[in-house]
């Protein structure tokens, strides 16, 4: 049996699949004419592959020893600084090809078939997206990548090069399962410029836009402080949401704002692991539309585990049980879309992706109708190489994100130092009060 033609089946429910050039010829009893090396799915369900509908490749190391921050980080914006922010600073090439391979490999092993990304590494900004690619590429996932512009770090001219990585990126993009988007990091770290020219891009482009939007009330009171009803609606007024255009998060979005997500055909995503990690809410409000998925925002992409999480924060937050069953199916959906692509159901003429679970485990993988998973091993990459590259690349990022943290510290016990010199200075009528002038 060639990746022409893969055959699963028949599985504990006596279904069946035929895959022919990536798209399903069948899906349903056993045929009379059934290939015999049939990959074999007894006592296993054959299922739609899962949608990762928001995460982050770049994180894919932070399970392999990623240390705490000191001090321990008290709100929600200190921890980007003091985790994420340190974080994505300290990426480089090395780095992030392991992190993104490691990510892929243990996706697909998970079960998850396409991924959304939404990528930062404002110290290697371009070729960012043709690394993260590659990756997804040759071990055989879907996936739609963005890079996040931002002008946290180097101002109007990072946001540029952020917004130029994606436009190089989607016009040279060759690969037969990436996808290039428009990205931006979150609304309060870009000026509305910077979000005027991410719009243009979209359109310019034919692409959706990929941002952070109200995961935490700092991003609304800075689109208050500029003059807009919130985050949501700021980004409306300055043109940058196109049709099927994913804002991640959207917790504390109000109730005026949520009416933008079907008149303008956006998605937004769930995250509810992060949520909860971060301490940042459930975002009720969501309720108000059908149109969300579910995403890992750069947890592990094993999406039964996330859906369980989804299922405990809803019952805590008095979710309507039907209202979350949609959301843990609305990725495909919303990937269906993105990718001009039938995801699910199984059918014919559906693309060809597909997992073999039994007792909770992936058995086998097919993607685009070509087998990446069989018997609970990795075909397309040596799985140990992976991770021992990994580990290695995990190690030296740690020590380049110690490095920092400590230089962050020094420069917040100098900016400490000087602000109680001048209110010394002032105190004193002009006159130091730590000794002679």
């Amino acid at each position: 049996m060639s990746d022409a033609v893969v055959a699963l089946g028949p599985d504990a429910n006596g279904s069946c699949l035929i895959a022919e050039n990536g798209v399903i010829a069948h899906f349903g009893p056993k045929p009379e004419h059934f290939p015999a090396d049939a990959l074999d799915c007894s006592g296993a369900i054959i299922q739609p592959g899962a949608v990762n509908a928001h995460t982050h490749l770049y994180s894919g190391l932070v399970p392999l020893g990623m240390p705490p921050p000191s001090p321990p980080p008290e709100n929600f914006v200190e921890i980007l600084e003091r985790v994420w922010w340190r974080l994505d600073r300290a990426l480089d090439a090395s780095s992030l090809r392991a992190a993104a391979r490691f990510y892929v490999a243990e996706a697909l092993l998970a079960g998850t078939t396409l991924l959304i990304d939404h990528h930062e590494s404002p110290e290697l900004i371009e070729g960012s997206l043709e690394i993260i690619g590659d990756a997804c590429e040759e071990l055989g996932i879907r996936a739609l990548v963005a890079y996040g512009a931002t002008e946290r770090n180097g101002g109007r001219d990072e946001a540029r090069r952020g917004l130029d990585e994606c436009r190089r990126f989607i016009a040279a993009n060759r690969r037969s399962l990436v996808m290039g988007a428009v990205g931006l990091h979150a609304s309060f770290t870009v000026s509305d410029d910077t979000i005027r020219e991410a719009g243009e891009e979209c359109r310019a482009l034919g692409v959706p836009l990929h941002v952070h939007v109200a995961e935490d009330v700092a991003d609304v009171v800075d689109a208050r402080d500029r003059g807009y009803d919130g985050p949501l609606r700021r980004l409306e007024i300055l043109g940058a949401l196109v049709a099927d255009s994913i804002i991640a998060h959207g917790i504390h979005l109000n109730e005026n704002e949520i009416p933008i997500i079907d008149r303008l055909s956006l998605w937004a995503v769930q995250n509810p692991r992060s949520n909860r990690g971060n301490r940042v809410g459930y975002p009720s409000v969501l309720a108000g539309t059908s149109r969300v998925a579910l995403g890992t925002d750069g947890y592990p992409s094993d999406m039964t585990v996330e859906a369980a999480a989804l299922r405990e924060e809803a019952e805590h937050a008095g979710d309507r049980r039907d209202v979350v069953e949609r959301r843990i199916e609305g990725g495909h959906e919303l990937a269906s879309q993105l990718f001009g692509l039938s995801l699910a159901p199984l059918r014919a003429g559906s693309a060809a992706d597909a997992a073999v679970i039994s007792d909770g485990r992936v058995r086998h993988l097919i993607v685009a109708g070509r087998t990446i998973v069989r018997d609970g091993r990795l075909l397309t990459a040596d799985i140990d190489r992976i991770h021992s590259d990994a580990a290695e690349q995990a190690a030296r990022l740690w020590n380049r994100m110690n490095v920092e943290g400590r230089k962050q510290k020094a420069e917040r016990k100098s900016e400490s130092r000087k602000q109680k010199a001048e209110m010394d200075f002032a105190g004193g009528n002009g006159q130091r009060r730590d000794g002679p002038g």
